[in-house]
């Protein structure tokens, strides 16, 4: 990227937001006062009567150094990440529509996706294996339809909205409560990876920022100002994914909850969604697709929900039926399986493997099979 000589609104703004110390708050003063570019030669004063604090103006002062801007770039331009502000057209139009939107998002992956419609989908970090499976599926169908599906990179249902997604045309975009370049929790390595080459990866927070447990529930507005809906799957009624669901309806934005057991704590929150009215009901693909059908990306999607599903090559036999449900109520091992069943061992492993390979199952240590 080449600079000018001087100054522009765009770089203040990337300035201010890269000056630790300095807000989301404090840039909304500064932006609502006069120009962006007016601040580069404030005074102390000047700076004191915005209400900032001393060591504010120190810091401000010290990162409103052009040079220092420029070599933040380059180090950005090198990792492959794109920066975007506020003042830019390509700002993604729904976060403008927020109370508190981004002044700057940092990107890695496929732009594109900011402007796709999206859906997002939220949930326990300690899901069951019904809130996987759930997760798992409806995020495949959401991509097959070709909404993106938006989520925040956690353990647990995050993960499986994430993995779905990415088995579909509409991909999906991963809001960390990170640094881009930090991956958290670090066993999502890989979904990172696989994202980065085939969704999107997207923080608000500069590169060097220490993390802190504040900042996760602070990207969750992202989650939810990025997307058109929030599907909610297995949230329990302290979750932070209520908070998710409650700032989407703030933006009047749809809410949706997949219902779960009456027995299951891990659904108290999402069956509370729905008894109180906040959420919609979701049990398949057309519940959510029906409510944008005045869009005309989204209406043949919709058409194509409604017909019947044909075979294919991931149907299941009677065999893997017969395992799949065994396994609904618990887990089970390959020992207890072959005496439920009576399947030879060696063709019960082929079995579990297909299984397996469908994503329909997962193993365990100690050939331990669990629903997905």
């Amino acid at each position: 990227m080449k600079f000018d000589s001087g100054w522009n609104e765009r770089l203040v703004m990337l300035a201010l937001h890269e000056t630790q110390g300095i807000g989301w708050r404090s840039i909304d003063k500064v932006h609502k006062h006069a120009s962006l570019m007016d601040c580069v030669h404030y005074s102390d004063k000047e700076w004191a009567e915005l209400g900032l604090r001393g060591d504010q103006v120190k810091a401000v002062k010290q990162g409103l150094q052009l040079e220092r801007i420029q070599s933040i770039n380059e180090r950005y331009e090198r990792l492959g990440v794109q920066i975007i502000t506020a003042l830019d057209d390509h700002y993604p139009p729904l976060l403008r529509q927020m109370f508190d939107p981004p002044w700057v998002i940092y990107v890695l992956g496929d732009e594109r996706l900011l402007h796709a419609p999206s859906i997002a989908m939220v949930g326990t970090r300690v899901p069951t294996a019904y809130g996987r499976q759930t997760a798992l599926k409806l995020a495949e169908q959401l991509s097959g339809a070709g909404l993106t599906v938006v989520s925040g990179l956690a353990r647990g249902i995050d993960r499986f909205a994430h993995e779905g997604a990415l088995r579909g045309i509409g991909s999906t975009v991963a809001v960390l409560g990170t640094p881009i370049d930090v991956v958290y929790p670090p066993d999502n390595r890989t979904l990172y990876r696989s994202i980065a080459e085939s969704g999107l990866l997207l923080s608000e927070y500069p590169i060097g920022m220490r993390s802190h447990p504040g900042l996760f529930p602070q990207r969750n507005r992202i989650i939810a100002g990025l997307s058109l809906g929030t599907i909610v799957v297995e949230a329990a009624l302290r979750s932070g994914s209520l908070i998710t669901a409650d700032q989407a309806l703030d933006m009047s934005r749809e809410v949706y909850a997949v219902p779960g057991p009456i027995s299951s704590p891990k659904s108290e929150g999402a069956n509370k969604l729905i008894k109180q009215g906040s959420a919609k009901m979701v049990t398949e693909l057309k519940d959510v697709l029906e409510d944008f059908i005045y869009r005309s990306d989204l209406r043949n999607a919709l058409m194509m929900a409604e017909k019947p599903a044909g075979k294919t090559a991931a149907d299941l036999t009677d065999e893997e039926r017969r395992i799949l449900q065994l396994l609904q109520d618990k887990p089970g091992s390959a020992d207890e399986l072959h005496e439920q069943t009576g399947i030879p061992f060696g063709h019960l492993h082929a079995v579990l493997i297909n299984l397996t390979i469908k994503h329909k199952i997962e193993q365990h240590p100690g050939f331990i099979y669990s629903v997905l």
